[in-house]
This record gives C-alpha cells, structure tokens and sequence, in this order.
C-alpha cells in the first residue's frame, strides 16, 4: 500500500520521530550526539522552527517541533542527511543510517501538547539510560535537564513551556517535575507515537462504550486528535492539495512565476535568476522561492539547483520571501492567477 503524503502547514506541531536502520545506533558517543545537536541548532535557527521536548536514544530520537515558513520535511532533510553524513565519517561507516523515512504526527495541540512534552522527556529513563528522575535531570541529551535548568540550550523554548506551571521560575519547575513524575506509571504510549483517534481514544473499545462508533469517526494515522481536529487537518491538507492541482493545471510553472516576480518588481528576468546577493535579486530570490514553495509545492533541493545556490540559502530566501510580502502587502492571488 502506497505511503500517504506528509501533512504541512506553518505552524504546525509535529511529533517527529526517527530510528536507526534494522535498529542500529544513531549515536554511539557524547560525541555524536553533541553533532547531532549543534546540526539541530542550526536547522532550527535556519528554518525557525520552534523545539519544545526533545530526547536522544542510542537508536533513535524524538522531537516535539512547530513549523515557520519553511516545510518540516526541509528540516529534517538538513539535519538526517547531515548526521548521517557526518556519522558514517567519524565513524568509518557507508549506506543508510535512518531507516525509511522520519515519522511525523500532526498533534492537537490543547489535547496533547503537555503530554508529549513529558512522553517524549521521559524517553532516557523509560530506556533503562537513567535510573531516575535525578539522573533524568542531569541526563544532558534530553530537554527535561534544560527545562530543570541542568543544562542550557538556547534554541529549546523552555520558557513557553514553564510558563503554564508556574508564576515563578522555581514554582514552574517544581510543578513541571511533579507532572513529569506523574507519567511515569503510564509507560509507553502507542497513542502519542502513532497518529488518529483510536489510537489517542485507546483502540475500540472506549470508543464502541462511548456510543460513538459508527457515526464517521475521522482518523488518520499522520494525525493526533480527536474526530473533529482530523477532519479539520485533512479539510486544510485537502484544500492546499486541490489549489496547487489547479495552479499547475492554469500551467503556472516556476518559470512564469519568475516572469510575474519580475514584473512585479520592474526588473529583468535575468536580475531575477542571477546568482549573488545584489539588494533586488535577492528579494525577487526571496518572492519567487515563497512562492515556488508554499503554492506549488516544490522542494527546497529543486529550487537549489534551479537557482544553483544551497538549500540553506533557499530555506533562507523561502522565510524572507514570506516576510516581504507581509510587509508589502503583496496579494499572492494576482501572482498565481
């Protein structure tokens, strides 16, 4: 059976998890993960993704992100192919490191955000890493040490997260472990690591003594929420799926969005595909690659070698482009009609 497409959105909070192939290390050293974290670093800062929990394990990792601009997939793009790159050196390895692709769920925020935040931080202990909530809090590799203040790490939003136990600082954090604790004797969550309402309801049982069952429950595996929070995803993922069908069937290509662009801006279409970083290419750069992106659906990796700069300049370009045509006011709409 084919694999569903990825759901996306700015400002989406994902569940994104990935493991080793055929169960194999992903990180075999402090050394490792260190990488592993400065990449991520960078890939936030690049793509301004926002990270709330994160936890690494030898054989895979969980994140707990919120999209900007820039495509999820993009993201983790940079930073798999990067370790993995890196890894395979250090550690005179060849092939696959991940095995398929990264699994993202799309999460209900008001349901589960708080509860993702404690699965995901009590991975190191659930692992058998740690021995208990002490050691969790000195475990370096894990947002829960940050969140405790153990450890520091600029790019994780801890203060977002604090802020909904406490007034204070030591009252947030005590009251955050004193929740953290609590999850403990839940164990492993399938409903938190696999998408749909029968999972997040606990299969069929509680939905069949709830009265419920038969009357056109929404679930998808890609998402975590109830009934009306799945159709409501899939109604948006519908919609984006079904307005770039119709731009490319009106044969609007990445050529003439760069042809519009520069009419837009009273250039030439030269200046516009040029390549250096000249003040009006740059923000044509910057529209046609928001544009190419968010409307047509294209990938960071063809936009690179269109333009013949890197991913990370497109990434960059695809959040400044969303910028400008903020600030001016500019109607999409009349670029794509």
């Amino acid at each position: 059976m084919p694999r569903k497409p990825r759901i996306d959105a700015p400002g989406t909070l994902h569940h994104v998890i990935a493991r080793g192939i055929a169960r194999e290390e992903i990180f075999r050293s402090d050394r490792d993960r260190a990488s592993f974290l400065d990449r991520l670093e960078a890939v936030l800062e690049e793509t301004e993704t926002a990270c709330y929990a994160w936890a690494l394990i030898p054989n895979h990792f969980h994140l707990l992100l919120r999209t900007g601009t820039v495509p999820l997939s993009t993201a983790m793009r940079s930073l798999m192919t990067g370790h993995a790159v890196s890894f395979n050196r250090r550690h005179g390895r060849c092939g696959h490191l991940f095995q398929n692709r990264y699994r993202s769920i799309i999460c209900q925020e008001d349901a589960y955000f708080f509860q993702l935040v404690r699965y995901i931080h009590l991975n190191p202990l659930r692992a058998g890493i740690v021995d208990d909530m002490d050691g969790l809090s000195r475990y370096p590799f894990s947002g829960h040490s940050v969140l405790m203040g153990t450890h520091t790490k600029s790019w994780q939003e801890s203060e977002e997260v604090l802020a909904h136990f406490g007034e204070t600082l030591p009252s947030a954090r005590r009251n955050y472990r004193d929740f953290v604790l609590q999850g403990i004797d839940q164990g492993r969550r399938s409903d938190l690591t696999g998408g749909g309402l029968l999972r997040s309801a606990g299969g069929w049982t509680p939905v069949r003594e709830s009265g419920n069952a038969g009357r056109g429950f929404k679930t998808d595996e890609r998402i975590l929420g109830d009934s009306d929070f799945v159709a409501r995803v899939l109604a948006t993922a519908q919609e984006t799926f079904d307005r770039r069908h119709s731009i490319k069937s009106r044969g609007i290509s990445l050529d003439v969005i760069v042809t519009r662009v520069a009419e837009l801006l009273d250039m030439a279409i030269e200046d516009v595909v040029r390549r250096g970083r000249f003040k009006d290419t740059v923000s044509a750069r910057s529209l046609v690659c928001y544009l190419a992106v968010r409307e047509l659906g294209m990938t960071m990796t063809s936009l690179a070698e269109y333009f013949a700069i890197s991913t990370v300049a497109i990434s960059k370009s695809v959040r400044r482009g969303g910028e400008i045509i903020k600030e001016r006011g500019i109607d999409t709409g009349k670029l794509i009609s």
